[in-house]
C-alpha cells in the first residue's frame, strides 16, 4: 500500500479536496481518500507532492497507425491537402510503422494515459497494444465514397476483426465521416454495429466537407479527384445531420470528433440522439486549419466534452495536458476542474469505463497523475505545467 497527498486532489466525485489523502493497494486499486480539512500532519509514510493529484487521463481518439508521420505533413493547408498526403506517404517500411507506433504507445503513458479509443484500419498496432501498459479500445474503422465496393470495403473491414477476435482485444466497428463514406457503405455498416456500445466518427473537422457532401465540390473533391477516388455517381448522405440520425447506428454512446466547424443548429439536433459526446483535439485543428472548436457553443448546449489527441501526422506531441493547455490558452474562463473533468471522467464515461476510470474513490483503479509546475493560488495551468504518473503498479 501507498499513501499519496497534495495541495489539492481532484477526485471528480466531489468538490476538490486540500492536502487530502489518498491511499491506493498495491495493484492500484483506491482503498481510501480522507478529506483532513487542511490539517494533514507530516508522516514519514505519506508522499506529499506540491502540485494536484487527478485521475489518468482518457485520450477517446488517437491513430497509432500514422506516428510514422509525425513532422512529415506541412501545416495550415488544410484537410484536402492533409488525407492527399496522408494517402501518398502512408505506405512506408512496415517496420517503420510498427517502430514508430511503439515509441507512440510509449509516449502516451509517459503523459498519464490510461485508457484510449485508438482508430485501425488494420492490424499493425495490435501486438503493441495486447503487450502495452495502457488499456485500449480499438475503433476499426470503415470509409469508401464509391458506392459498387461498399461490399468490398466490409470484407476489409471484416479481416481485421477477425485479427482482433483471435486475439481477445476490445473492438468496435466504425464510420470514419459523413464525407468518406458512401450511404450503401454506411448502410451496411449500420447492420453490423446495431449493438455498439461505443461509436466514433470524425465530424465537421473541416468547412469544405459541406460543400463536398451537398454538391460533391471543394477541396475534398480535388482531394479525391487527385487520388482516383470520385465516383462518377456519389451516393452520400444529405448532410450531416441526417447522416448521425439516420444513418449512424443509435445504440450505444457517439463520439463526435474534431466538430471545429460544427454550427449551434447541427449541434442542438445532434444532441437529440442521446448518449453523445464531443471529442475535442484542439492541436490537431490548429495544425491542419489553423481553427479551434466552438467550445462556448458547446458549453452553452450542455454537451459532454471529452478530448483526444488525434496522431502524430497532426499534431507535434501526444499529450492531454498539451490539449488542455491550448484549450486554456484560447478559452481562459474555464476552470481548471472542468479541463480535468473533460480529459478523465467524462472521457471513461463515453469509453463506457467510468467503473474503473475516471475517478478518486475506493474501489476503482483510475491511475494517479501529479500536476506540477502550475498556479496552485488560482489553479491555471502554466506552460511549464508537467504531468508524472504517481507510480504505484507492480
Amino acid at each position: 500500500m501507498k499513501r499519496f497527498s497534495a495541495q489539492f486532489i481532484y477526485t471528480n466525485s466531489g468538490p476538490p479536496i486540500k492536502r487530502g489523502l489518498i491511499s491506493v493497494d498495491n495493484d492500484g486499486t483506491i482503498l481510501s481518500v480522507e478529506n483532513y480539512d487542511c490539517a494533514l500532519k507530516e508522516n514519514q509514510s505519506i508522499e506529499f507532492y506540491n502540485g494536484i493529484i487527478i485521475p489518468g487521463f482518457v485520450n477517446c481518439h488517437s491513430h497509432l497507425e500514422l506516428s510514422h508521420l509525425k513532422g512529415v505533413i506541412d501545416e495550415g493547408n488544410g484537410l484536402g491537402d492533409f488525407l492527399m498526403k496522408v494517402r501518398n506517404v502512408r505506405n512506408i517500411n512496415p517496420d517503420d510503422i510498427i517502430s514508430s507506433a511503439h515509441s507512440a504507445d510509449r509516449d502516451l503513458y509517459n503523459e498519464g494515459i490510461v485508457l484510449c479509443a485508438d482508430i485501425c484500419n488494420t492490424t499493425d498496432t495490435f501486438e503493441i497494444k495486447k503487450k502495452s501498459r495502457i488499456q485500449y479500445l480499438n475503433m476499426l474503422e470503415v470509409f469508401g465514397i464509391i458506392p459498387e465496393k461498399a461490399v468490398h470495403r466490409m470484407e476489409e473491414i471484416i479481416s481485421v476483426v477477425k485479427k482482433a477476435d483471435e486475439m481477445l482485444l476490445p473492438y468496435f466497428l466504425v464510420p470514419h465521416s459523413v464525407y468518406s463514406v458512401s450511404l450503401p457503405l454506411f448502410r451496411l455498416l449500420k447492420e453490423k454495429t446495431l449493438t455498439n456500445r461505443v461509436t466514433s466518427i470524425h465530424f465537421m473537422e473541416t468547412e469544405s466537407e459541406v460543400s463536398f457532401i451537398s454538391n460533391h465540390s471543394g477541396p475534398l473533391r480535388k482531394s479525391y479527384e487527385e487520388a482516383g477516388l470520385l465516383p462518377k455517381n456519389p451516393e452520400m448522405p444529405e448532410n450531416h445531420l441526417t447522416a448521425i440520425l439516420n444513418e449512424v447506428t443509435p445504440s450505444g454512446n457517439l463520439i463526435l470528433v474534431h466538430n471545429t466547424f460544427a454550427d449551434r443548429n447541427t449541434i442542438k439536433e445532434v444532441k437529440k440522439r442521446g448518449n453523445t459526446f464531443w471529442c475535442l483535439c484542439p492541436d490537431s485543428n490548429l495544425y491542419i486549419d489553423k481553427k479551434v472548436p466552438p467550445v462556448e457553443v458547446l458549453i452553452s448546449e450542455g454537451c459532454e466534452i471529452v478530448i483526444g489527441t488525434d496522431s502524430l501526422a497532426s499534431n507535434k506531441k501526444l499529450s492531454i495536458l498539451s490539449e488542455l493547455k491550448t484549450l486554456q490558452r484560447h478559452f481562459p474562463a474555464i476552470p481548471l476542474e472542468v479541463l480535468v473533468r473533460w480529459a478523465t471522467i467524462n472521457g471513461a464515461k463515453a469509453l463506457g469505463k467510468d467503473d474503473i476510470f475516471g475517478k478518486i474513490v475506493p474501489g476503482m483503479k483510475p491511475g494517479l497523475l501529479l500536476l506540477e509546475n502550475l498556479d496552485l493560488v488560482n489553479l491555471r495551468l502554466l506552460p511549464e505545467t508537467s504531468v508524472i504518473r504517481l507510480n504505484y503498479e507492480r
